[in-house]
């Protein structure tokens, strides 16, 4: 879902046609990384434990 936002921004600063818009995204990566992914992983991590460390290792946080 994160990388269709990141995605649909990428698309708006092509069309905009603005190289400014970069910070936008780049704005919006660091804020979800900060405040949305790792919020999640950590409440992941205390409802499924061990299962959970087992899967992040496997799985690449974006992709």
């Amino acid at each position: 879902m994160y990388v269709g936002l990141v995605f649909l921004l990428l698309a708006l600063l092509v069309y905009l046609a603005s190289a400014l818009s970069i910070i936008g995204v780049l704005v919006f990566v660091l804020y979800i990384n900060a405040f949305q992914i790792k919020p999640e992983e950590r409440a992941l991590m205390r409802k499924f434990g061990a299962d959970f460390a087992e899967y992040k290792s496997r799985v690449r946080r974006w992709l």
